[in-house]
């Protein structure tokens, strides 16, 4: 077969972004060099989250897992001499994704580019940041007004951006099966569709055009096969909905078109060289099938579960691309499944299922009510606790986390200091201060840009309204608005929203039978509790600072509240100040909190010292999370009791070790429950 008659490869991406806009535009620049053939930005949590750099809620993750852009010339610095008309660029944001958008557009058009052919994808999917990944900003209605407001304004202005990528990569690692990812993806499409139809900007002869640039962003496990399967369903679901609801003639505009990121989050710190091969089945399971083949794929780096992985790691996985992709024979072929019984029966069976729970949740009421009401959460919060209780109990085995865990000494991590990136604590400041001269010089020469107080204003005027807010937030960029002004512009109309933590609703995982693990916790549980003269022991699950990940810190409290804790559990998005408030006025007896973002080097020595300052030094700080061993050492030297990561999979046992670590932090004696 000759080259030219090959399927052209898919948008290979990697999705980077750290420290400042001018270290992320030079990553940029040297990964385009190496081929990559489409741009992923991360954003950092303050500008994924609406705050400035220098807000409370900001410090220690400025720059850490993304790039911080708090106005037009952060942006402009960001794709400095990147031509972004010839440029697909995707946008991992969410809540702040209107703003993002302005600020592209205006970048831009001052770069001289026609608008109508900016070509990329704002991810713009708020209903998972409810579910699983924790940025989200104002309530579920609001909400789904500004991605109402920026499908419509793109349909007409930049006819080729994805303005939406339904996401339900983040369901998956927040325990969904691939049932629950598939019906939740489409019936947050479906709520999306019905706001844009119902909201009166598009006419009924242009929905066609919306639907065709609807994009889906999907998690890919390791589970190859299975996860195949799902893509092709995917498919079929996508095109009996949008033909059946929304009468879409045209098969092209029906195309089930994603983007996959691979599982990232069932990437181990032990043996980590495993997740080579890991990366390379999840690719699979998204290029085999011509007929379900992503449009785009991005692949983590062997080493995210240790840390921020350095440039040659990342050029490691555009490569595991570039070989499948320009080396071997997978573009030569029509789809190799086509008429194979197995695959089918697996495709009709997701098919069946997941028609099923889409009409569950539209007898609730859609998918807005169904995230309102908890259901949601709570399904996922039960599943993610099931798959867990498999892999403790060894049912689901993980190669060198609970089996064969003897390895040979790794190379690769023989310098864990050298073997991820590590961000320095300086650029925070830096980047503070720089915001500071832009707030105050940003009237002046060479920007000359008008007050933003105005457009501010024209802003929550707009919003107080039923008009169109693009309009208004491209005033506050050119008008050099910063993100937290944004933002708080709307949180000033629209209210804040703090999202169901689906723990209290969560049915028990693991079954306590006599003489198991989690029994003998119990008994250890309820004897300490007699041993301090209370009635149940409190345990306060603490997330500070803007990580929204909250799945593990969800995995905890859960088996807390099995082993006999009274667990106190507010959810996200807390400062190391309310946390210490909640411990005290709660009188608990541990304290857990739950970082991934990389912020713990700086906020839970801030709560120990809040603590110690409130004479509560008998109440145990143990965290989690992200955590390399040399900080990990340094939070212990703090007065940290125990730190668990990743590798630490046994919860039950994680359980049992608080309950020891309250018994030495009140001088009680161990305790010694038989086996």
């Amino acid at each position: 077969m000759t080259e030219r008659q090959k399927d052209r490869p898919w948008l290979m991406r990697t999705y980077a972004g750290h420290s400042t806009a001018e270290a992320s535009n030079e990553l940029y620049r040297r990964n385009l060099a190496k081929g990559q053939t489409g741009l992923s930005v991360a954003f950092d949590l303050p500008t994924q989250t609406g705050y400035d750099s220098d807000h409370i809620l900001a410090r220690g993750e400025v720059g850490r897992v993304g790039v911080p852009i708090a106005h037009v010339g952060d942006m402009r610095r960001l794709f400095q001499d990147i031509p972004l008309e010839q440029m697909n660029t995707s946008m991992t944001i969410n809540a702040t994704a209107m703003w993002l958008l302005a600020l592209y557009q205006v970048v831009a058009e001052e770069q001289g580019a026609d608008i109508t052919k900016l070509q990329g994808t704002t991810q713009n999917d708020i209903v998972k940041e409810y579910l699983s990944r924790g940025t989200h900003v104002f309530p579920p209605g609001p909400s789904l007004r500004l991605t109402t407001d920026m499908i419509a304004y793109t349909v007409s202005h930049m006819p080729k951006w994805n303005p939406i990528n339904i996401c339900s990569y983040h369901l998956q690692e927040a325990g969904a099966t691939p049932v629950q990812e598939i019906a939740y993806a489409m019936s947050t499409a479906i709520a999306v569709l019905d706001a844009v139809r119902d909201s009166g900007q598009v006419p009924q002869d242009r929905m066609g055009d919306v639907v065709a640039r609807i994009s889906f962003f999907v998690n890919a496990g390791v589970r190859f096969v299975e996860e195949m399967c799902k893509m092709r369903a995917f498919g079929r679901i996508w095109d009996r909905i949008t033909r059946e609801r929304y009468g879409i003639e045209n098969p092209k505009q029906r195309r089930f078109r994603y983007g996959v990121q691979v599982n990232s989050l069932g990437l181990t710190e032990a043996q980590p060289e495993n997740n080579v091969q890991r990366i390379v089945l999840e690719m699979l399971a998204v290029t085999l099938s011509k007929d379900a083949r992503a449009r785009a794929v991005q692949l983590p780096a062997w080493n995210e579960a240790l840390g921020l992985p350095r440039p040659w790691d990342q050029q490691w996985s555009l490569r595991i691309q570039q070989v499948l992709a320009y080396e071997s024979d997978l573009l030569e072929y029509e789809d190799i499944f086509e008429g194979s019984k197995v695959i089918e029966s697996k495709v009709e069976q997701l098919v069946e299922a997941s028609f099923a729970e889409i009409d569950r949740i539209q007898e609730m009421g859609g998918a807005m009510a169904a995230v309102e009401s908890g259901y949601l959460k709570s399904q996922l919060v039960a599943s993610h606790a099931e798959r867990r209780g498999r892999i403790e109990s060894g049912q689901e085995k993980i190669i060198g986390v609970n089996a064969f865990e003897g390895t040979e000494p790794n190379p690769l991590t023989a310098d864990l200091d050298t073997a991820i990136q590590t961000v320095d604590p300086a650029v925070e400041a830096r980047v503070i201060a720089s915001l500071q001269q832009w707030r105050d010089s940003r009237y002046q020469p060479p920007f000359n840009h008008p007050r933003p107080c105005k457009a501010l204003e024209r802003l929550k005027e707009a919003a107080r309204g039923d008009g169109n807010l693009m309009e208004a937030t491209l005033k506050c960029a050119r008008a050099g608005a910063t993100t937290g002004e944004w933002a708080g512009a709307l949180r000033e109309v629209f209210g804040e929203f703090r999202a169901p933590t689906g723990v209290s609703s969560a049915p028990v995982a693991v079954p306590v039978e006599e003489g198991s693990a989690l029994d003998l916790v119990r008994r250890k549980v309820d004897l300490t509790a007699k041993d301090l003269g209370v009635g149940k022991l409190r345990f306060l699950v603490g997330k500070p600072g803007l990580d929204g990940h909250s799945n593990g810190a969800e995995q905890i409290a859960v088996r807390a509240r099995d082993a006999g804790f009274e667990v106190v559990y507010q959810g996200i998005r807390l400062t190391p100040e309310q946390i210490v408030d909640a411990a005290l006025a709660e009188d608990v007896h541990a304290v857990g909190l739950s970082i991934l973002s990389g912020s713990h080097a700086q906020l839970v020595p801030d709560v120990l010292e809040r603590l110690r300052v409130a004479g509560a030094t008998d109440i145990p700080v143990i965290a989690g999370g992200i955590i390399p061993n040399g900080d990990a050492e340094q939070l212990r030297e703090a007065g940290v009791a125990a730190v668990f990561t990743p590798k630490d999979f046994d919860i039950t046992g994680i359980i049992g070790r608080i309950v020891d670590e309250i018994r030495k932090a009140n001088k009680l004696d161990p305790l010694e429950v038989p086996a």
